[in-house]
Formats: structure tokens, C-alpha cells, sequence
């Protein structure tokens, strides 16, 4: 079980380093963490990479994804008389953009979904 796991764990690393090469090679202002998705998304469309293979770490990375989050805050807290001016903008900013991104994501997905009934 544990040998499944990290042979899971590999392969999501792999694929993720493959995302940093692509940052390294390709000079657009893309994050590599954005090109290992896209290399994962389309390593598991062609086959390449089967869901089974990384199902579970997969799985375990969105449970502990929280506290993944934690060494962002503490930095944030550290640097809080620098940003504190700033607090403003940011209140605006957040909940605007969190409502554009709710919003397209809605629009998308019913696009995605009534395409697939046409489909059918």
C-alpha cells in the first residue's frame, strides 16, 4: 500500500517537474504550476497516465490541502506593516474578483454542459 502511494506521489512529481522544465523553456508568464496541470490534464485524456495511477495521492494532496496554506499566512503575518496600507484595496479587490471567477466558472460549465447534451 504505502509502495502504491509513492509510486502515486512519483508520478504526480514527475509531471510537475515536467511543468517547471516547460516554465524554464517556454517564456510566457505562465506559472509552471499551471503547465503541470495541463500536462497532467492531458496525460490522463490520452491515456498516459491512468486515474488509478494517481487516484489516491491525488486524494491524500486535496485533504492536507488547508494546511498547505499555513507557511503563506505566517509569511503574510510577518510582513503585515508592509501590506497593512494596502488593506483597502484589497477588501475591494477580493470579493469583486471572487464573484467574476464564481460567474465564469457557472457560465463555462453550463456551456460545457448543455454542449454535451447537443452530444448526446
Amino acid at each position: 500500500m504505502i509502495m502504491k502511494f509513492v509510486y502515486q506521489l512519483g508520478v504526480i512529481l514527475l509531471i510537475s517537474f515536467a511543468g517547471e522544465i516547460l516554465n524554464a523553456l517556454i517564456p510566457l508568464p505562465i506559472p509552471a504550476s499551471i503547465y503541470g496541470l495541463l500536462l497532467m490534464l492531458l496525460c490522463l485524456k490520452l491515456r498516459i497516465v491512468k486515474l488509478e495511477h494517481v487516484i489516491g495521492a491525488g486524494t491524500f494532496l486535496l485533504e492536507i490541502m488547508p494546511f498547505l496554506f499555513v507557511p503563506a499566512v505566517v509569511g503574510l503575518i510577518s510582513v503585515w506593516g508592509d501590506i497593512s496600507r494596502l488593506l483597502l484595496p484589497v477588501i475591494i479587490i477580493i470579493p469583486l474578483t471572487t464573484v467574476l471567477v464564481m460567474v465564469s466558472t457557472g457560465r463555462v460549465t453550463q456551456f460545457v454542459l448543455r454542449k454535451g447534451k447537443r452530444e448526446m
